[in-house]
């Protein structure tokens, strides 16, 4: 079932998503959206970082690709100001095993109960107004270069922590945490570059 509100936290995503998925033995990207609402742009990039990220899930090969993808879709939306979220079915009914993911959400746990903790409404110019789609616009230039991370060992990673700590922000208005995010970019972007000229 949709859900209309965005969360509130990193906690709620993580509750939402065992809630919304309980029972199934398969999960589809569509079902990820749902969980967490159709105008939630925010929480999707948090979902495609955290994805990434999790054991068993990110090392998958293709799923990065796949995720970025996703975030690409979404936010191409959200510049272009659509009220809602849409990606095709092709994307909307790509599965996961229900297990893999319940393994990836208990490994988060107890990272988002720290993070939760220490979110707050500061530097907000970074992820409200023109802000935002600076914002949106690195994050997809992170979800561009995902298909080049999965060449270099290990790299998808920060592309994951980047795309993780731009979802935080733009979910708890905490601007602080895109300025990470833009210097893990940064890093990571640096990294790839380097992997791929050495290989």
């Amino acid at each position: 079932m949709a859900q209309s509100q965005t969360p509130a936290s990193l906690t709620d995503l993580l509750k939402r998503l065992r809630d919304n998925t309980r029972g199934q033995q398969q999960v589809s990207i569509g079902d990820l959206l749902d969980a967490v609402g159709q105008r939630s742009f925010g929480p999707v990039v948090l979902i495609a970082g955290l994805l990434t990220l999790a054991p068993l899930i990110g090392d998958i090969p293709g799923v990065p690709t796949l995720l970025g993808l996703l975030v690409l879709l979404t936010l191409g939306q959200l510049l272009f100001q659509r009220p809602a979220i849409w990606i095709p079915s092709q994307l909307s009914n790509r599965q996961l095993a229900r297990d893999k993911l319940e393994n990836g959400l208990d490994w988060m746990d107890r990272p988002a109960r720290f993070i939760d903790r220490w979110t707050s409404q500061r530097l907000t110019w970074l992820v409200r107004g023109p802000g935002r789609y600076l914002t949106a616009l690195i994050c997809m230039l992170v979800a561009a270069a995902l298909p080049a991370m999965e060449l270099v060992p290990f790299s998808a990673n920060g592309g994951g922590l980047a795309l993780t700590l731009f979802g935080i922000a733009l979910v708890a208005d905490d601007g602080l945490f895109a300025l990470l995010g833009i210097l893990f970019t940064g890093g990571t972007l640096w990294i790839v570059i380097s992997g791929l000229m050495g290989l």
